[in-house]
């Protein structure tokens, strides 16, 4: 037996509702023998009658009536799963999951979210504390949409990542210490030292600034949450190199924000999975996080 079709439910709904085999024809931009043929498949079917022909109105028999009323709610919810894919194609609504560091999701990504929540408010990030490796992994994997990756990162077949900001690195100093307005590595080498773990990204970066000019420091710990880093400064446990992507608003009556000599920056980039691999909400979401991305990386 086949499966109950919809259109022949909307034509028996649409001649209870409109009284006459002709009417239900012509607002359903269907020929009478059309309507006739719904009708009668509908009725071998279910192997007994659904509509009363000898009067007009036409009206539905006992099946008939029973068929239209649970039609209405199938017709209904088939409405709603075709708006629901409409919008999912469209990127009006959907669920993006997204990798980015603690300080990428505290500092960079409040901005974008608002944006999202103006426009696309049907939109659910699910934004998951990650670092870079992990990132790329994820969307190689699947379990990611987006990410947010420092840069430059080897090849990743399928994976496209794009420059996004470019941030100074910035040593972050303890209230009490006293310090030069320029930050070097032969001043900063002996002190106290809070690190990113050895696994990141950040962690190179910055013993690759000590290594140019001749030091080898070791951290006195190595933690990957930069607030969690920066509220250690405070406590003056020890010093820090740190991205700052909004200097204005590090808290300067807690540390003291020194830049380098020689100056380090951060770069890092979007990454995804090839456009057409994407769904319209990771588009979407993809379009706003461009907007906030720095034209040139110097």
């Amino acid at each position: 037996m086949r499966e109950l079709s919809l259109d022949q439910v909307r034509t028996l709904i649409a001649i209870l509702d409109l009284g006459t085999f002709s009417a239900a024809a012509q607002a359903l931009h269907l020929s009478q023998p059309t309507i006739s043929l719904h009708i009668a498949e509908l009725e071998q079917r279910f192997n007994t009658p659904l509509l009363v022909r000898t009067k007009k109105p036409v009206t539905a028999t006992a099946a008939g009536a029973l068929l239209a009323e649970r039609g209405r709610k199938l017709l209904k919810e088939a409405d709603e799963i075709s708006e629901a894919i409409r919008r999912q194609t469209l990127g009006i609504r959907g669920r993006v999951r997204m990798g980015a560091s603690s300080g990428i999701l505290v500092h960079n990504l409040p901005a974008v979210m608002e944006i999202l929540e103006q426009r696309y408010n049907g939109i659910d990030i699910d934004v998951q504390i990650l670092g870079s490796a992990d990132t790329l992994a994820g969307l190689t994997q699947g379990s990611l949409d987006l990410g947010i990756v420092a840069m430059p990162q080897p090849q990743h077949k399928d994976i496209v990542i794009q420059h996004w900001r470019t941030d100074p690195m910035m040593a972050f100093i303890p209230p009490r210490w006293e310090c030069p307005d320029l930050i070097t590595p032969a001043w900063l080498a002996d002190k106290p030292l809070i690190f990113n773990e050895p696994s990141t990204h950040m962690y190179h970066l910055t013993m690759a600034w000590f290594a140019a000019a001749g030091f080898a420091p070791r951290a006195r710990i190595e933690l990957n949450y930069t607030e969690a880093m920066k509220s250690l400064v405070a406590s003056s446990y020890g010093a820090a190199i740190l991205p700052a992507e909004h200097p204005d608003q590090h808290g300067v009556k807690t540390m003291q924000i020194r830049p380098l000599d020689p100056p380090l920056p951060r770069y890092t980039g979007i990454a995804h999975r090839p456009l057409p691999q994407l769904d319209g909400a990771s588009r979407n979401v993809l379009e706003v996080l461009q907007q906030f991305r720095q034209l040139t990386q110097d």
